[in-house]
């Protein structure tokens, strides 16, 4: 029976009754009576099926309308035989679309299979490596905090111990001492009894000739009861009990989960990118850098003496400060180095470092700006969420504070002259203000990089801090660093031609991006400068002598 939805033909041959069969050799539907007149004869070896059966109808050539396609060619394309005996297809090669069919289902069959056992590998591999991590991590907790727990129960004894042997040490002085007075007590009782019967015998004459023997006695004892000393004792006390319980939150503080942001290792260059030159789809020597909330990038372009703004995605950059030449005129910068922008005041505020100063431009008139400071060269700005500016003082090693209108300034960091002292910097170059007003430093002459808490008299190393050199425990001539939302520390490791990211209270840091020698690929950096995060914590880095900005995605998890 024929399925309810199937459609109603007609027949090919008297094209005025329903069809009721199709013929597979004629190819044409035909009705009862048509398909019996038809297949008499000649034609009755034919195979007939249901009109139902009917197979779908095949696309005709669209070149040669009435010529059904029968080839599949190589050039990727079904094509009937007036096309497959054409020029055009002359030199292709061509099979039956059957084959084609069957070659071309036997391909996606094992690419797919294919495509799944990868897929599987891929789930199967994560799945391990996740319990791996998961035990091992796991596992180190259960070691470190098991032997915690042994050292503190073993202290513990230990001091349980000592208190014990002082204690029994006081117990048997104590004891000694007591049993003397003890005798002493029943030699007067003694006395004392005899001297209780001599009374009670009215007899005088005994009295008096035990006098003396008594006399002697009492002044004998009182004598020794005043000699006698009493027993001292071992007198103690536990040092560092009250401090104990400080340092063991302190010391567990210490072993927390710290997530780490993985980046895309191979980067995308969104600024630059073209050579070193002075177009506008061109960077020259660039430094300091800054991502505003539209991920639009302004960069400090110091050896093309401006600041560029790039929009995302755009080719090239329209020059926002300067770009009239190195000169100190109204419209004019030299060598600026760094960029940072004034929520408050809705501007700009620039190093000019060539000009040894630090002006700032309005957002809207960026022809008319305002000099901040004029003292000293300057290389390193930030901003805290107060409006308070820092500046680097390169020269004098230091970092003063400004508030607006300031021209002196309030010294933060140095002023103890060139130096590798805790209280010392050496040429500081680009610097960092966190949310509670730490300061990090990039003590470029020191290879280190500093952190000042807010009114600290010296600062700590959180980076670096051993020496120029490549291991992860040194530093290359550091120049950018910020920290994260985590206060994890991002250093531009620019003789390195890496960024390293450091905790605090860490012996060494872990290389983030570059790392993978001098060079222009994708995954490598020549000799990085300035460093930023936009808003969705994507990593910018300056890539000083590749003349271009790359940008470092954030690995969602």
């Amino acid at each position: 029976m024929p399925p309810k939805s199937a459609a109603l033909h007609q027949c090919d041959d008297c094209q005025s009754t329903e069809a009721n069969y199709w013929c597979i050799e004629c190819e044409i539907s035909y009705c009862t009576t048509c398909s019996i007149a038809i297949h008499a004869r000649a034609r009755a070896h034919h195979r007939r099926v249901p009109i139902y059966e009917k197979p779908i109808e095949s696309k005709r050539c669209e070149q040669h309308r009435n010529e059904k396609l029968k080839y599949w060619c190589d050039c990727e394309k079904l094509i009937c035989m007036d096309c497959h005996l054409s020029e055009q297809h002359k030199n292709h090669r061509t099979v039956p679309m059957s084959k084609g069919i069957f070659d071309i289902t036997e391909k996606l069959k094992t690419e797919f299979k294919e495509a799944q056992t990868s897929l599987s590998q891929a789930i199967t591999k994560d799945m391990l490596l996740t319990d791996m991590n998961d035990n091992k991590n796991i596992q180190s907790i259960t070691k470190t905090f098991g032997a915690l727990r042994k050292m503190i129960d073993n202290y513990e004894k230990t001091l349980k111990n000592q208190i014990c042997a002082v204690e029994e040490k006081n117990k048997t002085i104590s004891e000694s001492y007591l049993k003397q007075l003890n005798i002493k007590q029943k030699t007067l009782s003694d006395h004392n009894g005899q001297f209780e019967n001599i009374l009670s015998t009215n007899d005088h004459t005994q009295l008096l000739e035990n006098k003396k023997s008594l006399t002697n006695y009492l002044e004998q004892l009182m004598k020794e009861l005043k000699e006698l000393k009493s027993p001292i004792k071992t007198e103690y006390r536990i040092e560092g009990i009250d401090q104990l319980q400080t340092n063991i939150d302190n010391i567990l503080k210490q072993a927390r989960i710290v997530e780490l942001i993985p980046f895309q290792q191979v980067a995308i260059t969104v600024v630059g990118g073209n050579g070193q030159g002075d177009k506008l789809n061109q960077l020259y020597n660039s430094q300091g850098i800054f991502i505003d909330n539209d991920k639009s990038v302004y960069i400090a372009d110091s050896l093309n003496h401006r600041i560029v703004k790039w929009t995302m995605n755009s080719k090239t950059g329209q020059i926002v400060g300067g770009g009239n030449g190195k000169g100190n005129k109204n419209n004019q910068l030299y060598n600026p180095t760094n960029i940072v922008f004034d929520k408050k005041n809705n501007s700009f505020i620039i190093s000019d470092g060539g000009n040894n100063r630090v002006v700032q431009y309005s957002d809207k008139n960026q022809t008319n700006q305002q000099i901040l400071i004029s003292t000293f060269f300057c290389l390193g700005l930030t901003i805290d969420k107060n409006g308070y500016i820092y500046a680097s003082d390169y020269e004098n090693h230091e970092v003063r504070r400004y508030k607006q209108g300031d021209k002196k300034g309030e010294l933060v960091a140095g002023e103890n002259g060139k130096g590798k002292n805790l209280n010392q910097l050496n040429c500081p170059y680009y610097i960092f203000i966190d949310e509670d007003f730490s300061l990090y430093i990039s003590d470029h002459g020191n290879n280190r990089v500093m952190k000042w808490k807010k009114d600290a008299k010296e600062g700590i190393i959180v980076a670096g801090g051993n020496g120029e050199g490549n291991s992860l425990k040194q530093l290359s001539y550091p120049y950018g660093v910020i920290v994260d939302h985590l206060g994890q520390i991002y250093v531009a490791d620019a003789g390195n031609h890496r960024v390293i990211r450091w905790r605090e209270g860490e012996k060494e840091g872990e290389i983030v991006v570059g790392g993978n020698g001098l060079g222009n690929k994708s995954n490598q950096l020549n000799f990085p400068t300035g460093l930023s995060f936009d808003n969705e914590e994507n990593l910018y880095v300056v890539d000083n002598q590749n003349h271009r900005i790359q940008k470092y995605e954030k690995i969602l998890s």
